[in-house]
Parts: C-alpha cells; sequence; structure tokens
C-alpha cells in the first residue's frame, strides 16, 4: 500500500494479523453469548428458571435475549464517539470485558425458585446483566469491524476484513456445541438442575483471551495518523458524527436491516423454528444449524477476497437480489418433511447471507471518515440492529403463531431485501480507495478527494 502524505505508520503483516485475531475474538465471544443463549435446550431452561408461570418458555428466552438489543442504539452512541476521541484500543478493552462478563454472570445467578433462588430479584438481576450486556455489545462490532479496516492493506481489506465473521460464526458454533455437548453428557434433570449453567461459565476465559490481545497491540495506524496530525476530535463528536454523517448512517441502516434479519433469522430463530414449528428434535437442529455454520464459514474468506477483486457493491447486491427470489422457495424446501431438502432449503439462505457477511467488515468502516468513523458505524449499525434485528425471533415467532402461517420468515426476509436494495446501489464503491482518502461526510455518499 502506498505512503499517504499524511504520514500513516508502517504496519507489518505479523501485527495486522494479531490486530484481526484480537477483534474478531470479540466479535466471537458476542456471538458465542447468543449461540448458547438461543439454542433450544438452554432457552427453555432459562425461560423455565427465571420466569416461571404459563406461556412459551423459550418465546420468554427470546423477548429476554430481545430486551438487550433496546439499548444497543445508546451503547453505540456513547462508546462509538468515544472511540473516535480515545481511540479504538481503549474502548475496545472495555466492552470485550464487559461481554464476557455479563455472559459469565448468568451462569451464577441464583434462578427464581428452588434451593439456589432469590424469588422475583431473579429476573430483575438477569434483565439487568441483559441490559448491560447489550448496551456494551452496541460499542463492540463498529470499533471492531473499524479496528481491521484502519490496519489492512488496501488491497486486501476484504480478505482481511472477513476474518471479523469467521469470530461470529466461530463463536456462534461453539456456544452450540458446548451446549449440544453438556446437553448430551448429562442427564435432563442435570441439565435443568445444573448443568445449564456450564456454558455460560467458558465465556468468560474466552473474553480474557480477547481482552488479553487487544490490550497488546497499539492503536490503529490510522486513528494514530489523526492523533499526530492534530486532527482527531477533542471531544466524544456525536454532534458532529450525527450532523455530518446522517446520509450514509441511513444507508447503512438500510442495508445492516437485511444484515441482520438475514444474520438473526438463521441463527437464532430458526433454532426454535425448527423444533416448534416443524417439530425437529434439539439434538438434530443444532447438528443442522453447526454444520450449515461451518460451510458458511469455509465461504466467508475467498468471498472476502473475492471482494478486494471485483468489489463490494456485486457481493451485496448479488445478496438482495437472491434473498427476495430464493427466501420463499427455500422455506416451503425446509417444511417439505425431508430432512434432506431442509438442510438443502437452509443452506441457500446460509449462503446469501455469507455473501453479505463477507464484505460487511471491509464495506461499512469505508463509509465514513476516519474522524467519525467509529461513532458513525457503531450508531447507524446499533439503530438498525435493535429495531429489527434483536426482534426478529421474537416478531417471526409471534406472527408465526397468530396467523397459523409458517411462511413468515420467508416474507420478512424478502421485504427486508426488498429495502436494503436502494442504498446497495446508493453507496460508492470502496474496495481500491485507501481508508485515509475517504470523505463522504457533506457529499450525501459520494466519494470525496478518492477516485472511485
Amino acid at each position: 500500500m502506498s505512503e499517504p502524505k499524511t504520514g500513516k505508520p508502517e504496519v507489518d503483516q505479523r501485527t495486522v494479523k494479531r490486530a484481526v485475531i484480537a477483534s474478531a475474538m470479540g466479535n466471537a465471544t458476542e456471538w458465542y453469548d447468543y449461540g448458547v443463549f438461543t439454542s433450544g435446550a438452554i432457552a427453555t431452561s432459562i425461560g423455565t428458571l427465571f420466569f416461571p408461570g404459563e406461556g412459551n418458555a423459550v418465546l420468554k428466552s427470546l423477548a429476554l435475549l430481545a430486551v438487550g438489543f433496546i439499548v444497543r442504539p445508546f451503547g453505540g452512541a456513547f462508546f462509538g464517539p468515544l472511540g473516535d476521541k480515545l481511540g479504538r484500543q481503549k474502548v475496545l478493552a472495555l466492552t470485550i470485558l464487559l461481554m464476557s462478563g455479563c455472559t459469565f454472570l448468568v451462569g451464577v445467578l441464583p434462578t427464581y425458585s428452588g434451593g439456589y433462588s432469590m424469588g422475583i430479584a431473579a429476573p430483575i438481576a438477569i434483565l439487568l446483566l441483559r441490559l448491560i450486556q447489550g448496551f456494551s455489545t452496541g460499542g463492540e462490532y463498529g470499533g471492531a469491524a473499524t479496528f481491521i479496516a484502519e490496519y489492512a492493506p488496501t488491497k486486501r481489506r476484504g480478505f482481511f476484513g472477513s476474518f471479523l465473521e469467521m469470530g461470529t460464526l466461530a463463536g456462534y458454533v461453539l456456544g452450540n456445541s458446548v451446549v449440544l455437548i453438556t446437553y448430551l453428557s448429562l442427564s435432563t434433570e442435570q441439565f435443568d438442575s445444573w448443568g445449564w449453567r456450564i456454558p455460560f461459565f467458558i465465556a468468560l476465559p474466552i473474553g480474557a483471551i480477547g481482552l488479553y490481545l487487544r490490550s497488546k497491540l497499539e492503536d490503529t495506524p490510522e486513528f494514530r495518523r489523526l492523533e499526530a496530525a492534530g486532527e482527531k476530535a477533542e471531544k466524544a463528536p456525536l454532534k458532529e458524527t450525527i450532523q455530518r454523517n446522517w446520509r450514509m448512517i441511513l444507508n447503512l441502516i438500510g442495508i445492516v436491516l437485511l444484515l441482520n434479519i438475514a444474520d438473526y433469522m438463521l441463527l437464532t430463530t430458526m433454532p426454535t423454528y425448527f423444533t416448534d414449528t416443524l417439530h425437529i428434535g434439539d439434538t438434530e437442529s443444532s447438528l443442522i444449524i453447526i454444520g450449515v455454520e461451518i460451510v458458511q464459514f469455509a465461504l466467508l474468506i475467498p468471498l472476502g477476497s473475492l471482494s478486494d477483486r471485483i468489489g463490494r457493491k456485486p457481493l451485496l447486491l448479488t445478496a438482495a437480489i437472491g434473498f427476495i427470489v430464493l427466501s420463499w422457495p427455500s422455506i416451503k424446501l425446509m417444511q417439505s418433511g425431508s430432512l434432506l431438502w431442509l438442510i438443502v432449503g437452509f443452506l441457500v439462505v446460509a449462503i446469501l447471507l455469507a455473501l453479505m457477511l463477507a464484505v460487511i467488515g471491509s464495506t461499512f468502516p469505508a463509509m465514513f471518515p476516519t474522524r467519525v468513523r467509529y461513532g458513525s458505524f457503531a450508531i447507524g449499525y446499533n439503530i438498525s440492529t435493535s429495531l429489527f434485528g434483536g426482534t426478529c425471533g421474537v416478531v417471526v415467532t409471534a406472527l408465526i403463531g397468530s396467523t397459523g402461517n409458517a411462511d413468515w420468515p420467508a416474507y420478512y426476509l424478502i421485504i427486508a431485501a426488498l429495502i436494503a436494495l436502494v442504498p446497495i446501489i446508493k453507496i460508492p464503491e470502496t474496495a481500491r480507495v485507501p481508508i485515509e482518502e475517504i470523505d463522504t461526510a457533506d457529499t450525501g455518499g459520494k466519494l470525496a478527494g478518492a477516485s472511485k
């Protein structure tokens, strides 16, 4: 990568790789929690042990998970601009500590009733932990993606950016796998009594490893360049972030709407869809999801590398159009009664999602200038995630229950894809543009000072 006139610090490949791993560990920690929390066995246990009484235990657990998304935009608005002021590394060290700590503490909480209980304080305590975790998660993803994008060489930003979602899938598969192994290793009585706690305990060492890796890195070369030039914000630039970048933030919200509806549909809604609607056992459901996630895992790096050659937008457009055309046929395959066709239908939607996952780590940070990159990304991403991603499981499950129509996952995906097409078309292609030259503020989304 050529050196800009502004004097961006040089970074060796070994440091870039360490930065990528450290960033991906935070995503793995976040999605390990989702993998644990949304597995059929854990969802049933949490709903029953912390919220006893009438009603669907799984739906109660999904609603608890959704509550954490309410505060994510506030976390993004707090941590994002703070990362633009203090630096990416300091804020990311704090967010991973809070995320892993809250997941661990769920595992030690007394339940509503039984020998180790605290009555009404139990649901209140787990609710508070989910709120704290949601707040901290609001500052995690935007910072992690920014960290990778600002370390990566221009010509390989897609390749390195794809590793961020490798962390997502690795964390989710690990969470599901730990629950499955624990569930199969214990009797039902043992799992319901104390075994459900084990997967939550494992979040602490995962977070500790990520914290260690992040603490050993300098801040990004791009942030240090800005700091050396005296151009970084002296105060957390929330007002500047919104005033000068609102158009691009809206574009981000529109794209993330599809990304997160598809992501949370597959990773947090489908486990209960398989068990409750299609009446597949918890073990079969977990194995199908883990297998498909491994396929996605294998696709991300090749697709990320491909985006360095042909651009990010062709992959995003293919995904959006694919969701419009193939979502309904895929759901009908899942409903066919054949396990093979169910896997094929699920795999089709998963591959379309992989097209997006492979490029968002390189696309989204490049939508904003360095001075407000972390904050703009965090605010837009978390507003969309809170409104559409976090509520996906509850809304789709409730719609299926109230209408009796099992096709709602497809309808939801199609609507989201139609909306996302507009901002995908509008955003500039930044695949070969150096990150330090990007300035889309006050330009309506067009690149200023850089050739496309």
